[in-house]
């Protein structure tokens, strides 16, 4: 009986040294809290607005869970995806104003039109070279950046540590091959309104 006691705690330990400290978003990146140049208080903000965002919208509308992202940092809100006309668009940018601690609201939503799979394939390549390259970067910290591509137009959202990974990480998605536009929404940690020490 002593020794099962002993080995599930010793078991128990062990198993707990393996769980991470990471955040989620609803752009379905971890994030480690570790690495984020936020504070701990601002991530949690932001983390706060990003519930209370999404379950605005989803009152709105349920059809919006898959439709529209949205991204929160340091209080600026980022919104990508599709809708099916101009006043779902503007609608969507009214209720992210009315979040409490927004700064800013940024509205790349785009008016849906037919599928084309020809065109989403590449998108996702797109996305996927672009990724692939921030993290083969070592003078960029890939984990503080989401990307989303929508008709060979590259949206990045993130925080960078200088302007210097600022300029790279525009530079690295300017390389990629059929890329007609990149939209850089990033943030350096001097403008953050609260920074960890």
């Amino acid at each position: 009986m002593k020794i099962k006691f002993i080995l599930v705690i010793i078991l128990s330990f062990i198993l707990s040294g393996c769980v991470g400290v990471s955040s989620k978003g609803l752009f379905g990146t971890g994030v480690s809290v570790a690495f984020d140049p936020r504070s701990v208080g601002t991530q949690i903000d932001d983390s706060i607005m990003q519930k209370n965002l999404t379950a605005r919208i989803l009152v709105k509308d349920k059809k919006y869970l898959l439709s529209v992202k949205s991204k929160i940092l340091d209080g600026r809100i980022f919104l990508t995806g599709k809708v099916d006309n101009p006043e779902e668009k503007l609608l969507l940018t009214k209720l992210a104003w009315e979040i409490k601690g927004a700064r800013s609201v940024r509205n790349d939503i785009k008016i849906k039109e037919d599928f084309n799979f020809k065109r989403s394939a590449k998108d996702l390549l797109i996305t996927s070279q672009l990724r692939t390259a921030l993290i083969i970067n070592k003078n960029i910290k890939a984990t503080n950046y989401q990307i989303d591509t929508y008709k060979k137009k590259i949206y990045i959202y993130g925080i960078a540590l200088t302007s210097g990974e600022k300029d790279l990480v525009i530079s690295e998605a300017k390389e990629i091959l059929d890329v007609e536009n990149v939209i850089a929404s990033i943030i350096l940690v001097e403008e953050l309104r609260i920074q960890k020490d």
